[in-house]
Protein backbone atom coordinates (compact mmCIF):
# COMPACT_ATOMS: atom_id res chain seq x y z
CA UNK A 1 0.00 0.00 0.00
CA UNK A 2 0.83 3.45 0.29
CA UNK A 3 2.38 4.26 2.64
CA UNK A 4 3.95 0.62 2.76
CA UNK A 5 6.10 -1.11 5.86
CA UNK A 6 8.60 -3.89 4.94
CA UNK A 7 10.89 -5.11 7.67
CA UNK A 8 14.27 -6.05 6.44
CA UNK A 9 17.61 -7.50 7.99
CA UNK A 10 20.74 -5.72 6.79
CA UNK A 11 24.28 -7.54 6.54
CA UNK A 12 26.59 -5.66 7.75
CA UNK A 13 30.31 -6.32 7.34
CA UNK A 14 33.43 -4.68 9.12
CA UNK A 15 36.56 -5.74 9.38
CA UNK A 16 35.83 -9.54 8.64
CA UNK A 17 33.06 -9.73 10.75
CA UNK A 18 29.29 -9.20 9.50
CA UNK A 19 26.56 -8.11 12.08
CA UNK A 20 22.98 -8.49 11.54
CA UNK A 21 20.50 -5.15 11.86
CA UNK A 22 16.85 -4.65 11.67
CA UNK A 23 15.34 -1.62 9.76
CA UNK A 24 11.48 -0.51 9.20
CA UNK A 25 10.96 0.66 6.01
CA UNK A 26 8.84 2.79 5.20
CA UNK A 27 7.66 3.28 1.22
CA UNK A 28 5.89 6.86 0.74
CA UNK A 29 4.91 7.83 -3.30
CA UNK A 30 5.01 11.28 -1.33
CA UNK A 31 6.89 12.09 1.90
CA UNK A 32 5.29 14.72 4.26
CA UNK A 33 7.68 17.40 5.51
CA UNK A 34 7.67 16.05 9.02
CA UNK A 35 9.67 12.52 7.53
CA UNK A 36 12.00 14.17 5.68
CA UNK A 37 14.97 14.32 7.76
CA UNK A 38 14.16 10.33 7.91
CA UNK A 39 14.69 9.97 4.59
CA UNK A 40 16.98 7.08 2.80
CA UNK A 41 16.22 7.34 -0.88
CA UNK A 42 14.35 6.29 -3.60
CA UNK A 43 13.20 3.82 -5.47
CA UNK A 44 14.19 4.73 -8.77
CA UNK A 45 17.67 3.38 -8.24
CA UNK A 46 16.76 -0.37 -7.75
CA UNK A 47 13.72 -1.99 -9.78
CA UNK A 48 13.39 -4.63 -7.57
CA UNK A 49 11.78 -2.22 -5.33
CA UNK A 50 8.92 -1.01 -7.24
CA UNK A 51 5.90 -3.11 -8.47
CA UNK A 52 6.37 -2.16 -12.07
CA UNK A 53 7.50 -0.47 -14.85
CA UNK A 54 4.65 1.91 -14.34
CA UNK A 55 4.57 2.63 -10.95
CA UNK A 56 6.13 6.05 -9.92
CA UNK A 57 8.98 6.32 -8.23
CA UNK A 58 8.52 6.50 -4.64
CA UNK A 59 10.64 7.45 -1.42
CA UNK A 60 12.56 5.36 1.39
CA UNK A 61 12.36 6.33 4.85
CA UNK A 62 13.16 4.86 8.09
CA UNK A 63 9.35 3.98 9.30
CA UNK A 64 10.11 3.85 13.36
CA UNK A 65 9.38 7.39 13.20
CA UNK A 66 5.73 6.94 11.08
CA UNK A 67 3.12 6.50 13.13
CA UNK A 68 0.89 5.95 10.30
CA UNK A 69 2.69 2.65 9.76
CA UNK A 70 4.05 1.65 13.66
CA UNK A 71 0.32 1.70 14.69
CA UNK A 72 0.79 -2.22 12.34
CA UNK A 73 2.98 -3.22 14.86
CA UNK A 74 0.09 -3.19 17.83
CA UNK A 75 -2.13 -4.36 15.76
CA UNK A 76 -0.16 -7.31 14.87
CA UNK A 77 0.54 -8.54 18.58
CA UNK A 78 -2.76 -7.80 20.01
CA UNK A 79 -4.00 -10.12 16.93
CA UNK A 80 -0.44 -12.31 17.32
CA UNK A 81 -0.45 -12.34 13.65
CA UNK A 82 2.16 -14.19 11.55
CA UNK A 83 3.66 -12.13 8.32
CA UNK A 84 5.97 -14.01 6.60
CA UNK A 85 8.26 -15.34 9.04
CA UNK A 86 7.56 -12.63 11.53
CA UNK A 87 5.83 -14.12 14.86
CA UNK A 88 3.85 -11.50 17.24
CA UNK A 89 3.24 -12.53 20.70
CA UNK A 90 2.01 -11.08 23.53
CA UNK A 91 1.22 -12.21 27.49
CA UNK A 92 -1.42 -14.13 28.37
CA UNK A 93 -4.17 -11.88 29.88
CA UNK A 94 -2.07 -8.94 28.00
CA UNK A 95 -5.30 -6.61 26.56
CA UNK A 96 -2.60 -4.36 23.81
CA UNK A 97 -4.87 -1.25 22.96
CA UNK A 98 -4.09 -0.42 19.38
CA UNK A 99 -5.43 3.15 19.15
CA UNK A 100 -2.07 4.32 20.52
CA UNK A 101 0.04 7.06 18.24
CA UNK A 102 4.06 6.37 18.45
CA UNK A 103 6.44 9.04 18.94
CA UNK A 104 10.35 7.61 18.76
CA UNK A 105 13.05 8.63 21.78
CA UNK A 106 15.51 10.73 20.75
CA UNK A 107 17.64 10.29 23.18
CA UNK A 108 21.05 8.19 22.25
CA UNK A 109 20.99 4.93 22.99
CA UNK A 110 21.84 1.73 21.33
CA UNK A 111 18.38 0.62 20.11
CA UNK A 112 15.25 2.49 19.21
CA UNK A 113 12.27 2.89 21.19
CA UNK A 114 8.88 3.45 20.81
CA UNK A 115 6.15 5.30 23.01
CA UNK A 116 2.92 4.44 22.67
CA UNK A 117 0.77 7.26 24.03
CA UNK A 118 1.66 6.94 27.63
CA UNK A 119 0.65 3.34 28.31
CA UNK A 120 3.44 1.19 26.25
CA UNK A 121 7.45 1.57 25.09
CA UNK A 122 8.42 -0.98 22.37
CA UNK A 123 12.11 -1.59 22.09
CA UNK A 124 13.32 -2.35 18.55
CA UNK A 125 16.65 -4.17 18.87
CA UNK A 126 18.85 -2.99 16.02
CA UNK A 127 21.74 -4.99 16.43
CA UNK A 128 20.20 -8.55 16.33
CA UNK A 129 21.46 -11.05 18.73
CA UNK A 130 21.77 -14.98 18.25
CA UNK A 131 18.29 -16.66 19.60
CA UNK A 132 16.24 -15.11 22.52
CA UNK A 133 17.10 -11.74 23.47
CA UNK A 134 18.50 -11.34 26.91
CA UNK A 135 16.01 -8.60 27.83
CA UNK A 136 12.81 -10.57 26.70
CA UNK A 137 14.50 -13.31 28.50
CA UNK A 138 14.95 -12.02 31.73
CA UNK A 139 12.23 -9.50 31.84
CA UNK A 140 9.41 -12.12 30.75
CA UNK A 141 11.05 -14.51 33.28
CA UNK A 142 10.76 -11.86 36.34
CA UNK A 143 7.23 -10.59 34.47
CA UNK A 144 5.86 -14.35 34.73
CA UNK A 145 6.82 -14.11 38.63
CA UNK A 146 5.25 -11.16 39.95
CA UNK A 147 8.10 -9.43 40.52
CA UNK A 148 6.96 -5.51 40.89
CA UNK A 149 10.21 -3.80 40.31
CA UNK A 150 10.61 -4.92 36.72
CA UNK A 151 8.10 -3.17 34.05
CA UNK A 152 5.26 -6.01 32.92
CA UNK A 153 6.10 -7.56 29.70
CA UNK A 154 3.07 -7.11 27.01
CA UNK A 155 4.67 -8.48 24.29
CA UNK A 156 7.16 -9.19 21.55
CA UNK A 157 8.32 -10.15 18.02
CA UNK A 158 10.65 -12.36 16.69
CA UNK A 159 12.27 -14.06 13.25
CA UNK A 160 10.67 -17.60 13.32
CA UNK A 161 13.24 -20.47 13.79
CA UNK A 162 14.84 -21.95 10.82
CA UNK A 163 14.51 -18.40 8.82
CA UNK A 164 17.34 -16.46 11.43
CA UNK A 165 20.22 -17.83 10.36
CA UNK A 166 21.28 -14.66 8.26
CA UNK A 167 20.23 -12.94 11.92
CA UNK A 168 22.42 -15.21 13.63
CA UNK A 169 19.90 -17.96 14.52
CA UNK A 170 21.05 -21.23 16.32
CA UNK A 171 17.44 -23.01 16.03
CA UNK A 172 15.47 -20.53 18.53
CA UNK A 173 13.38 -17.26 17.11
CA UNK A 174 15.46 -14.25 17.32
CA UNK A 175 13.99 -11.29 19.39
CA UNK A 176 13.06 -8.44 17.08
CA UNK A 177 11.12 -6.31 19.67
CA UNK A 178 9.84 -6.04 22.95
CA UNK A 179 6.94 -4.36 24.16
CA UNK A 180 6.23 -3.36 27.90
CA UNK A 181 4.50 -1.16 30.04
CA UNK A 182 5.48 2.54 29.96
CA UNK A 183 6.50 4.49 33.14
CA UNK A 184 5.55 7.50 32.59
CA UNK A 185 5.82 8.82 35.91
CA UNK A 186 9.75 7.32 36.30
CA UNK A 187 12.39 9.63 36.67
CA UNK A 188 15.98 7.55 35.87
CA UNK A 189 18.29 7.39 38.63
CA UNK A 190 21.38 9.20 36.47
CA UNK A 191 19.13 12.46 36.53
CA UNK A 192 18.14 12.28 40.20
CA UNK A 193 22.13 11.55 41.33
CA UNK A 194 23.00 14.40 39.09
CA UNK A 195 20.58 16.76 40.29
CA UNK A 196 22.37 15.89 44.02
CA UNK A 197 25.54 16.15 42.72
CA UNK A 198 24.72 19.91 41.49
CA UNK A 199 23.29 20.73 44.94
CA UNK A 200 25.56 19.24 46.95
CA UNK A 201 28.26 21.06 44.61
CA UNK A 202 26.39 24.89 45.28
CA UNK A 203 26.59 23.94 49.14
CA UNK A 204 28.90 26.44 50.95
CA UNK A 205 30.96 24.09 53.61
CA UNK A 206 32.51 25.30 56.43
CA UNK A 207 36.04 27.59 55.69
CA UNK A 208 38.78 26.00 56.86
CA UNK A 209 40.97 23.31 54.78
CA UNK A 210 40.10 20.87 58.00
CA UNK A 211 36.79 20.66 57.65
CA UNK A 212 37.32 20.07 54.02
CA UNK A 213 38.94 16.46 54.92
CA UNK A 214 35.44 15.10 56.22
CA UNK A 215 33.21 17.11 54.76
CA UNK A 216 29.44 15.50 55.27
CA UNK A 217 27.44 15.20 51.62
CA UNK A 218 24.33 15.02 53.58
CA UNK A 219 24.41 18.56 54.84
CA UNK A 220 22.98 19.86 50.61
CA UNK A 221 19.19 19.71 50.44
CA UNK A 222 19.68 17.58 47.58
CA UNK A 223 20.55 14.06 49.46
CA UNK A 224 20.33 11.20 47.50
CA UNK A 225 21.40 8.91 50.22
CA UNK A 226 17.94 7.92 51.43
CA UNK A 227 17.16 6.75 47.61
CA UNK A 228 20.23 5.04 47.27
CA UNK A 229 19.17 3.00 49.90
CA UNK A 230 15.92 2.28 48.39
CA UNK A 231 17.47 1.33 45.60
CA UNK A 232 19.81 -1.24 47.10
CA UNK A 233 17.36 -2.87 48.65
CA UNK A 234 15.17 -3.35 45.11
CA UNK A 235 18.15 -4.62 43.82
CA UNK A 236 17.98 -7.50 46.72
CA UNK A 237 14.70 -8.14 45.94
CA UNK A 238 15.29 -8.79 42.12
CA UNK A 239 18.61 -10.82 42.23
CA UNK A 240 15.92 -12.92 44.55
CA UNK A 241 13.43 -12.93 41.83
CA UNK A 242 16.26 -14.14 39.43
CA UNK A 243 17.76 -16.50 41.28
CA UNK A 244 13.54 -17.84 42.13
CA UNK A 245 13.16 -18.03 37.98
CA UNK A 246 17.01 -19.30 36.94
CA UNK A 247 17.98 -20.86 39.98
CA UNK A 248 21.60 -20.74 41.73
CA UNK A 249 24.36 -23.18 40.81
CA UNK A 250 27.86 -23.18 42.02
CA UNK A 251 31.35 -22.06 40.60
CA UNK A 252 34.31 -24.15 41.46
CA UNK A 253 36.86 -22.77 43.25
CA UNK A 254 39.19 -23.56 40.08
CA UNK A 255 37.11 -21.21 37.81
CA UNK A 256 37.17 -18.42 40.37
CA UNK A 257 40.94 -18.98 40.18
CA UNK A 258 41.00 -18.42 36.48
CA UNK A 259 38.47 -15.43 36.63
CA UNK A 260 40.73 -13.87 38.92
CA UNK A 261 43.35 -14.43 36.22
CA UNK A 262 41.14 -12.98 33.44
CA UNK A 263 40.73 -10.01 35.45
CA UNK A 264 44.45 -9.48 35.90
CA UNK A 265 45.07 -10.43 31.80
CA UNK A 266 42.44 -7.54 30.91
CA UNK A 267 44.40 -5.22 33.28
CA UNK A 268 47.52 -5.62 31.71
CA UNK A 269 46.41 -5.37 28.26
CA UNK A 270 44.42 -2.33 29.07
CA UNK A 271 47.75 -1.28 31.08
CA UNK A 272 49.58 -1.32 27.07
CA UNK A 273 46.43 0.35 25.84
CA UNK A 274 45.50 3.50 27.98
CA UNK A 275 49.33 4.06 30.47
CA UNK A 276 47.43 6.43 32.93
CA UNK A 277 46.11 3.38 34.24
CA UNK A 278 49.26 2.18 34.76
CA UNK A 279 50.26 3.92 38.46
CA UNK A 280 46.67 1.79 39.84
CA UNK A 281 47.97 -1.55 38.39
CA UNK A 282 49.95 -2.60 41.43
CA UNK A 283 46.87 -1.76 43.36
CA UNK A 284 44.37 -3.89 40.79
CA UNK A 285 46.75 -6.31 40.64
CA UNK A 286 46.60 -6.97 44.23
CA UNK A 287 42.93 -6.89 44.44
CA UNK A 288 42.61 -9.76 41.85
CA UNK A 289 45.72 -11.80 43.56
CA UNK A 290 43.69 -11.55 47.15
CA UNK A 291 40.68 -12.74 45.26
CA UNK A 292 42.75 -15.89 43.80
CA UNK A 293 44.32 -16.40 47.00
CA UNK A 294 40.78 -17.20 49.23
CA UNK A 295 39.05 -18.55 45.98
CA UNK A 296 36.61 -21.16 47.36
CA UNK A 297 32.85 -22.17 45.30
CA UNK A 298 31.09 -19.35 44.43
CA UNK A 299 27.30 -19.46 43.74
CA UNK A 300 26.09 -17.98 40.76
CA UNK A 301 22.78 -16.91 38.76
CA UNK A 302 21.38 -14.71 36.31
CA UNK A 303 22.51 -10.95 37.05
CA UNK A 304 22.26 -7.87 35.76
CA UNK A 305 24.78 -7.43 34.37
CA UNK A 306 25.39 -3.61 32.73
CA UNK A 307 23.55 -2.11 36.36
CA UNK A 308 24.12 1.58 36.81
CA UNK A 309 22.01 4.53 37.21
CA UNK A 310 21.10 5.07 33.84
CA UNK A 311 19.22 1.68 34.15
CA UNK A 312 16.73 2.55 37.01
CA UNK A 313 13.49 4.85 37.10
CA UNK A 314 12.22 6.18 40.83
CA UNK A 315 8.42 5.60 40.43
CA UNK A 316 5.54 6.63 42.24
CA UNK A 317 5.65 2.98 43.89
CA UNK A 318 9.78 2.59 43.72
CA UNK A 319 12.49 1.69 42.12
CA UNK A 320 12.38 0.02 38.60
CA UNK A 321 15.24 -1.45 37.26
CA UNK A 322 15.25 -1.85 33.25
CA UNK A 323 17.87 -3.66 30.51
CA UNK A 324 19.11 -6.48 30.94
CA UNK A 325 20.63 -7.35 28.00
CA UNK A 326 24.40 -6.86 29.37
CA UNK A 327 27.07 -4.62 28.87
CA UNK A 328 27.30 -3.40 25.06
CA UNK A 329 31.23 -4.53 24.36
CA UNK A 330 30.73 -7.57 25.64
CA UNK A 331 30.20 -10.97 23.59
CA UNK A 332 26.80 -13.02 23.57
CA UNK A 333 28.11 -15.40 25.58
CA UNK A 334 29.52 -12.87 27.97
CA UNK A 335 26.42 -11.36 28.58
CA UNK A 336 24.66 -14.62 29.33
CA UNK A 337 27.02 -16.11 31.41
CA UNK A 338 26.13 -16.69 35.40
CA UNK A 339 27.88 -14.50 37.72
CA UNK A 340 27.72 -13.38 41.74
CA UNK A 341 25.16 -10.71 42.11
CA UNK A 342 27.73 -8.52 43.70
CA UNK A 343 28.73 -8.04 40.12
CA UNK A 344 26.04 -6.18 39.65
CA UNK A 345 26.51 -4.18 43.03
CA UNK A 346 29.86 -3.52 41.88
CA UNK A 347 28.64 -1.75 38.43
CA UNK A 348 25.89 0.47 40.86
CA UNK A 349 28.85 1.30 43.15
CA UNK A 350 31.06 2.05 39.78
CA UNK A 351 27.74 4.30 38.56
CA UNK A 352 28.17 6.83 41.75
CA UNK A 353 31.81 7.02 41.23
CA UNK A 354 30.80 8.30 37.83
CA UNK A 355 27.99 10.58 39.37
CA UNK A 356 29.95 12.35 41.58
CA UNK A 357 32.31 13.23 38.89
CA UNK A 358 30.34 13.76 35.90
CA UNK A 359 29.92 18.03 36.13
CA UNK A 360 33.02 17.91 36.97
CA UNK A 361 34.21 16.31 33.76
CA UNK A 362 32.04 18.28 31.44
CA UNK A 363 33.81 21.46 31.59
CA UNK A 364 32.12 24.61 32.24
CA UNK A 365 29.30 22.76 34.46
CA UNK A 366 30.45 24.21 37.86
CA UNK A 367 32.78 26.88 38.43
CA UNK A 368 36.25 25.16 39.29
CA UNK A 369 37.45 25.51 43.23
CA UNK A 370 40.82 25.86 44.29
CA UNK A 371 43.41 22.97 45.85
CA UNK A 372 41.17 19.87 44.41
CA UNK A 373 38.29 20.47 46.35
CA UNK A 374 35.54 19.96 44.21
CA UNK A 375 37.03 16.23 43.70
CA UNK A 376 37.24 16.05 47.90
CA UNK A 377 33.14 17.05 47.53
CA UNK A 378 32.83 14.23 44.87
CA UNK A 379 34.50 11.67 46.74
CA UNK A 380 32.97 12.30 50.13
CA UNK A 381 29.24 12.53 47.69
CA UNK A 382 30.01 8.82 46.33
CA UNK A 383 31.01 7.57 50.05
CA UNK A 384 27.94 8.66 51.43
CA UNK A 385 25.17 6.55 48.55
CA UNK A 386 27.69 4.28 47.87
CA UNK A 387 27.66 3.43 52.10
CA UNK A 388 23.67 3.67 51.87
CA UNK A 389 22.99 1.21 48.96
CA UNK A 390 25.21 -1.66 50.46
CA UNK A 391 23.20 -1.01 53.41
CA UNK A 392 20.13 -1.39 51.60
CA UNK A 393 21.21 -4.15 49.80
CA UNK A 394 22.20 -6.23 52.37
CA UNK A 395 19.31 -5.18 54.84
CA UNK A 396 17.36 -7.05 52.19
CA UNK A 397 19.02 -9.60 52.49
CA UNK A 398 21.50 -9.65 49.67
CA UNK A 399 24.96 -10.60 50.10
CA UNK A 400 26.34 -8.04 52.54
CA UNK A 401 29.20 -6.39 50.62
CA UNK A 402 31.17 -5.60 53.77
CA UNK A 403 31.46 -9.15 54.67
CA UNK A 404 32.36 -9.62 51.02
CA UNK A 405 35.05 -7.18 50.32
CA UNK A 406 38.10 -9.49 48.78
CA UNK A 407 35.21 -10.24 46.12
CA UNK A 408 33.11 -6.71 46.10
CA UNK A 409 37.05 -5.21 45.51
CA UNK A 410 37.94 -7.55 42.72
CA UNK A 411 34.07 -7.14 40.53
CA UNK A 412 34.47 -3.34 41.17
CA UNK A 413 38.27 -2.85 40.25
CA UNK A 414 37.14 -5.07 36.91
CA UNK A 415 34.53 -3.04 35.94
CA UNK A 416 36.78 0.24 36.68
CA UNK A 417 39.24 -1.43 33.82
CA UNK A 418 36.31 -2.07 31.57
CA UNK A 419 35.31 1.97 31.77
CA UNK A 420 39.15 3.21 31.18
CA UNK A 421 39.20 1.13 27.76
CA UNK A 422 35.87 2.16 27.02
CA UNK A 423 36.57 5.60 27.56
CA UNK A 424 39.69 5.63 26.41
CA UNK A 425 38.41 4.07 23.06
CA UNK A 426 35.02 5.96 22.90
CA UNK A 427 34.98 9.46 24.86
CA UNK A 428 38.52 10.35 25.75
CA UNK A 429 37.00 13.31 27.75
CA UNK A 430 35.90 11.25 30.08
CA UNK A 431 39.15 9.33 30.68
CA UNK A 432 39.39 11.10 34.34
CA UNK A 433 36.51 9.82 35.89
CA UNK A 434 37.38 6.21 36.45
CA UNK A 435 41.20 6.94 36.87
CA UNK A 436 40.43 9.86 39.47
CA UNK A 437 38.13 7.45 41.33
CA UNK A 438 40.96 4.52 41.36
CA UNK A 439 43.04 7.10 43.06
CA UNK A 440 40.43 6.74 46.01
CA UNK A 441 39.70 2.89 45.78
CA UNK A 442 43.40 1.71 45.08
CA UNK A 443 44.34 3.02 48.41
Amino acid sequence: GDPGLHHLILDVTQNGVTDHYQLLLGVRRDLPDRLLHVEIGGTSGDPGLREGPDVPEAHLYDAAHDPDLTRILLDDLAAEASVGPLRFRHTAGAGIRTDLTSLPITAEQSNTSLLFGDAYICKLFRRLSTGVNLDLEVNLALTRGDCTHVPAVLGWIELEPGRGARAGGNGEPVTLALLSDYLHTGADGWSLAIASVRDWFAHTPPAGDDEWAELDASAAGGDFAAEAERLGAATAEVHRALADAFGVTTLPAAEVHAMAARMNAELTGTCRAVPGLAPHAKALTGAFLDLAAQAGPLPVQRVHGDYHLGQVLRTESGWTLLDFEGEPARTQHERRALAHPLRDVAGMLRSFEYAARYLIAKSGTVPPEPGGRLETRAHAWAARNRAAFCRGYAAAGGADPAAHSVLIRAFEFEKAIYEVRYEAQNRPAWLPVPLTSLAHLAT
